[in-house]
């Protein structure tokens, strides 16, 4: 294999939707911008729009895209596809001789059965790096003693990884070669709403006098959705838009919440948009709606993608995390109400601050700060020790 020094840099994709898709979307975007020949490698689901700015090269599998009734031969599949696409990509890397690869999420997934090929390949000099999205691993998969094995392999062969928020990754081993840099997280520009406020919430049979909150993207037990809705039945103004899919089959059924808002005597001002949100519909739940709930538990340390569609349509939150990025910017430029988490009542005082006016949010000074170009730069360099421009 022959190795160069070139600006071309293979992207690791394998999320074809949701925040991840969007932010190797975005983030590839602006490493086009700086004059990196971008080469996304992903599966043939990744429906982002063609750019200039990079290529799309669809030789993954995806991972995500089956539903089988066995929970064994659901597992068996994932496994077999992950390790598929981790195959391929040692193979892309040899063949085209990459030396900067970039992984758009770092993962400890069975690691040990992938990681080998890449250590190979980091010993002849390619340089690999990846954004760690979620600095704490907790979510344990199998025995203790192999979480902690995969987490160490899963950063034994990186060089760079990337962070939204400053923190010592707990890496399990030493790992000297590893170098820990924070970067922004970038606005996602979606479209803007191509339906009014007034039309959109007649089709939802909302009143346009209403307050109406957004709890939206994947739907997941760390959201605290329940807490939401018992703190949603102490305000009878207030109607709640739920949009997104359950993100596994681990997690709460919708079911559980609809039946809690049922009994909670709120079912009828709950609204369950229960399917993937295509991009074009995006602005229209945001416009039709006047903040967003973001309660995630203590547990959350990271960045949240649903903020970042928010800043894009100007919309406060709810919100409540973590130590973490979320946490930290929500406070510094004003994005919202940040409230105590895994306390319905604290969110429940959030919705009243929040009727009751809180200050302008910061939007301008948030997207300055946190821009995509911003984040590219940095990764310029770390990766070649100088920023490239076109």
């Amino acid at each position: 294999m022959k190795l160069n020094s070139d600006s071309r840099l293979l992207y690791f994709s394998p999320s074809w939707s949701g925040g991840l898709a969007d932010y190797a979307h975005e983030q590839a975007q602006a490493l086009g911008r700086k004059g990196i020949q971008v080469t996304l490698l992903t599966s043939p689901a990744y429906k982002k729009e063609k750019t200039d700015l990079y290529t799309i090269k669809q030789t993954l599998v995806s991972t995500g895209a089956f539903n089988f009734p066995l929970a064994l031969v659901r597992k068996t599949v994932l496994v077999a596809n992950m390790l598929q696409n981790y195959a391929v990509l040692a193979k892309t890397i040899q063949k085209e001789g990459f030396q900067y690869v970039l992984f758009g999420s770092y993962a400890e997934y069975i690691a040990p059965l992938w990681v080998n090929p890449l250590r190979q390949l980091a010993k002849q000099g390619v340089i690999f790096g990846a954004i760690v999205h979620d600095p704490v691993r907790d979510f344990v998969v199998g025995p203790l003693w192999w979480h902690r094995w995969s987490i160490a392999c899963g950063y034994s062969f990186l060089r760079e990884a990337f962070v939204h928020e400053a923190i010592k990754l707990d890496t399990v081993k030493p790992m000297p070669q590893l170098v820990t840099t924070v970067i922004p997280h970038g606005s996602y520009q979606f479209s803007p709403p191509y339906q009014s406020r007034e039309q959109v919430r007649k089709e939802l049979n909302i009143s346009q006098q209403a307050k109406v909150l957004l709890s939206f993207g994947h739907i997941r037990d760390g959201k605290n959705l329940d807490l939401v809705l018992k703190a949603i039945a102490h305000f009878p103004e207030i109607y709640l838009v739920v949009a997104g899919k359950v993100s596994s089959s681990t997690q709460r059924p919708v079911k559980y919440y609809q039946d809690l808002a049922q009994s909670l005597g709120i079912y009828e001002r709950c609204r369950w948009l229960i399917d993937f949100i295509p991009e074009e519909q995006v602005g229209d739940l945001f416009n039709a709606c006047d903040a967003l709930v973001l309660t995630y538990a203590a547990s959350f340390q990271s960045a949240s993608g649903v903020l970042n569609t928010a800043v894009n349509y100007k919309r406060p939150c709810i919100a409540s995390a973590g130590e973490g990025n979320l946490r930290s910017v929500v406070q510094k430029y004003k994005l919202g109400v940040f409230v105590k988490p895994d306390d319905w009542q604290a969110i429940g005082d959030g919705i009243q601050q929040w009727l009751n006016g809180i200050d302008q949010p910061q939007w301008e000074r948030y997207e300055q700060d946190n821009s995509w170009d911003k984040n590219a730069e940095i990764i310029c360099q770390r990766f070649w020790g100088r920023v490239i421009f076109s």
